[in-house]
């Protein structure tokens, strides 16, 4: 059996952790933070993006797009003022990790991003941090002026012709704003809502400019991978799916918190060997993944790996990291309902199937889990499901039934047992 150590392997971005004082500096120049940053000046904008490119890095906030593509694609457009946006609203139910690296590391965040600005010749950005998270906001900021004291943030970083800067701005909360146009649009200090797409923001972003948006935890993988090389990076993990991961692990096990692994750790290793297993050594009725708009799996799938490909390949998703354990003493359709009941409150209500389909979704869920649904009930539960994941304006509309459906798949008898008249009905599978 593997150890903790064994499965946690060796930490990417968060070695310093716990070691070092987040409010100091000093302590981060010791740790030997900046230094990538000082290799990455003395390096062209298209090496730092072939470095990143080879480094098979991918998005960490759920899409899990290639961040080296993104970086060039803004890299060789000639428009500007170009931004760069660090998406650190973090409103998805179940993850934590992007509040734990900026409360513990918050000068890695700001070193990976000077590192993307200076690859694309971008001036000014910005971190969105979510309004609940008071306490980021105050360490984050005080890393900035810390950081423009040193001369890494500023006017002429470290003697180089490279000027850029970092503003934080603040939501007040509210879940769509992780989706990235509803969070451009806050930043432009509108409502957030999303705009549609094409075009993306690498194309027109903040203020119609080129705009690149990753999260905490995807700017905090590039001071390692500049500094270490790419050949390390990707030495780390699986060959689909280079590096670690952050794990925030929550629900019913005995060590919640987050954990930094390497991609191919399974499921249940997670859950049994890092989370210390379910207390008092009851079941797992189910475990969600990626947070509250994640597939929700049986006991029986938890020798899944965390892995792009794999997951892929089982039409599954990690989303941001999110593992949520739920033990065999809640129901799953009382489960599903509050998780519906949370996306019907957080539908912004710009387009018809987010807005009524969550509505409707929730309706009908009361039936199943008052044991008053019908047969048709079955039917338009699944149908509202997918004409929402098909239609949706933006990711939340399209990604709010993902529980309901993967429910509806895996815990089928749970819904046939919310059916009047079960009897009557028990052909249908």
């Amino acid at each position: 059996m593997k150890t903790r150590n064994e499965i946690c392997g060796y930490p990417v971005i968060t070695a310093r952790c716990g070691k070092i004082d987040p409010d100091s500096i000093e302590d981060y120049i010791a740790a030997g933070g900046y230094k990538a940053l000082e290799k990455a000046l003395n390096m062209t904008s298209q090496e730092v993006v072939d470095e990143v490119k080879a480094s098979n890095l991918r998005g960490r906030g759920g899409a899990g797009f290639p961040t080296g593509v993104k970086m060039e694609t803004i890299l060789k457009t000639d428009v500007f003022p170009k931004y760069l946006v660090c998406n650190a609203d973090e409103g998805e139910p179940g993850n934590f990790k992007d509040k734990y690296l900026m409360e513990n590391d918050p000068h890695q965040l700001i070193e990976g991003m000077i590192i993307t600005a200076y690859s694309m010749g971008i001036e000014k950005g910005y971190i969105y941090i979510r309004g609940e998270y008071n306490k980021p906001i105050i360490i984050m900021s005080r890393a900035i002026e810390a950081a423009r004291e040193k001369g890494f943030l500023g006017k002429r970083i470290l003697g180089s012709d490279f000027s850029f800067d970092i503003e934080i701005r603040s939501g007040a909360g509210a879940y769509i704003c992780g989706e990235e146009f509803a969070l451009i649009e806050s930043i432009e200090g509108k409502a957030g809502r999303p705009r549609s797409k094409p075009p993306y923001p690498t194309v027109s972003g903040i203020y119609n400019k080129p705009t690149l948006i990753n999260n905490v935890e995807t700017f905090s993988n590039l001071p390692f991978i500049i500094q270490e090389g790419a050949e390390k990076f990707i030495s780390i993990g699986t060959p689909s799916s280079s590096g670690t991961k952050l794990v925030s692990l929550s629900g019913n096990v005995n060590n919640r918190g987050v954990y930094e692994i390497p991609f191919g750790v399974t499921i249940r290793d997670i859950i049994y060997k890092l989370g210390g297993g379910i207390p008092e050594n009851r079941k797992i009725r189910m475990v969600q993944l990626g947070g509250a708009s994640g597939p929700c799996i049986p006991e029986e799938m938890l020798d899944i790996k965390l892995d792009y490909k794999e997951m892929e390949n089982k039409g599954l998703t990690m989303g941001a990291g999110a593992v949520i354990v739920i033990d065999e003493r809640y129901n799953v359709l009382e489960i599903v309902r509050l998780i519906m009941r949370f996306f019907r409150h957080e539908s912004c209500g710009k387009c018809t199937p987010c807005r009524e389909g969550n509505r409707q979704i929730l309706r009908i869920l009361y039936r199943f889990v008052s044991g008053n649904a019908s047969n048709n009930d079955l039917a338009l539960l699944e149908s509202i499901c997918n004409v929402m994941c098909q239609t949706s304006f933006c990711g939340l509309g399209q990604t709010a039934p993902t529980a309901v459906l993967t429910t509806m798949k895996y815990f089928r008898d749970d819904y046939l047992s919310g059916m009047r008249n079960l009897s009557t009905n028990s052909n249908i599978v």
